[in-house]
């Protein structure tokens, strides 16, 4: 306890929570307020702490859809907190992360999901054509805090963190101003949940190297690599038994599968072995999520001008770009940009409205006459008249390229060429 409120260490916590940003918990207090609270108030705070005296407040509840359906559940604790467990969370870390498994990638630091794909089809290369993936239901809501306090006090010795650590799992959240106390599960949202789930799922680790399996997990998101599909059904029925009676976790059975790495997605990509080689993709679910991604911003009804509409629609395209450029498809980036280009044509033909607008933007554009009345005059549907030849010549690529379009096809090749 005494490292964790080392004035360096509280330093460090401070400048990393305010970098992290993050939403108000339920006590309203924004990310950069907190320096000026604990000019005020940390010595009372860390007394509080070291006297036993301290009880975290419970956590603002908040809901968010996941890709594939359900919902994650988060846990938004109020700055202070945040701040104690980053500072819990700086000490713990140089503590047990050195003991970590070399497969384990996810909230560990120099490790990052690239990592973790880089690795797993290498495993794909030597000949492991089969995967166990392996999906934990509801793993963070569902965490045993008997089973996980004891393997962090077979490290920690200090009481006084062990019993904050369990005051923080057992804070509860707030549900309409009542507050719900929590008998299990770490609340996602929280600096210190991923370094918990990393030091629970150890147990997982370990227990795979003494097997001599080959596997990557990036918290709870495992897959096992193995040679054969009868070798993955009994690694698959093994590891459920072991994280049933040994972590009390239990396996989600219909989105976990003994298949091959094409058909399955891991970290968003898939891995496929042909003849040319082995290759890391970019899964169908990711390029949905994009594709709806797009419609989202390109939708001809938001009434916004194209330069808005473009510059949120890039800085998306920036982000995504910045991680599927790990993939060596690289055909599906210009289908991308083609595809994006004729949402954004149909968002400038609905702008335009009338015919004689649409005609006298394009002649201006420097497409025939004919060419443009064609297609402003064609009694075809927006989305259909919007490939007609005459908006196409129009609102060709060199338009599109001079309004500032990402276009992911370049950027790719320069992300290459790095």
């Amino acid at each position: 306890m005494d490292t964790i409120f080392d004035p360096l260490n509280l330093q460090r916590a401070e400048r990393q929570v305010k970098q992290n940003r993050g939403a108000p918990g339920p006590d309203g207090m924004k990310y950069s307020e907190i320096s000026e609270f604990l000019k005020l108030n940390l010595v009372q705070l860390q007394n509080k702490v070291l006297e036993g005296q301290y009880y975290p407040a419970p956590v603002r509840r908040v809901v968010i859809p996941k890709p594939g359906g359900g919902e994650r559940l988060l846990g938004i604790a109020n700055v202070q907190d945040r701040f104690i467990q980053q500072a819990i969370l700086q000490v713990l870390q140089e503590i047990f992360d050195p003991e970590f498994s070399e497969s384990s990638y996810g909230f560990r630091p120099k490790r990052n999901a690239h990592e973790a794909v880089l690795q797993a089809r290498e495993y794909v290369r030597e000949g492991y054509h089969i995967v166990v993936d392996v999906d934990l239901e509801k793993f963070f809501d569902r965490v045993n805090h008997d089973i996980l306090m004891s393997r962090v006090a077979r490290k920690v010795k200090d009481k006084r963190v062990l019993k904050l650590i369990r005051l923080y799992l057992q804070a509860g959240v707030l549900l309409d101003g009542v507050q719900v106390h929590s008998d299990e599960g770490t609340p996602q949202g929280g600096p210190l949940s991923p370094l918990l789930a990393n030091i629970l799922l150890d147990d997982l680790d370990k227990e795979l190297h003494k097997r001599g399996h080959k596997f990557c997990r990036y918290a709870d998101d495992c897959n096992i690599y193995v040679r054969s599909y009868r070798s993955g059904v009994r690694v698959k029925e093994s590891i459920t038994n072991f994280l049933e009676q040994r972590l009390r976790l239990f396996v989600n059975e219909k989105k976990s599968s003994v298949d091959i790495p094409a058909r399955r997605k891991f970290l968003g990509f898939s891995i496929t072995h042909m003849g040319i080689g082995t290759r890391i993709l970019i899964s169908k679910a990711s390029l949905k999520r994009l594709k709806d991604k797009i419609r989202f911003y390109t939708n001809p009804t938001w009434s916004i001008s194209i330069e808005e509409r473009m510059f949120v629609l890039n800085r998306y395209l920036k982000g995504w770009l910045n991680y599927y450029a790990l993939t060596d498809w690289p055909t599906v980036f210009g289908s991308l940009t083609s595809w994006t280009r004729r949402r954004l044509r149909l968002c400038l033909w609905h702008q335009w409205k009338l015919p004689r607008t649409r005609a006298r933007k394009l002649i201006g554009l420097g497409v025939s006459k004919r060419q443009a009345y064609a297609a402003a005059y064609s009694s075809r549907k927006e989305w259909r008249s919007s490939l007609m030849f005459g908006a196409h010549a129009g609102l060709n690529n060199k338009f599109w390229a001079k309004l500032g379009l990402y276009q992911l096809e370049v950027e790719y090749s320069k992300c290459r060429k790095l």
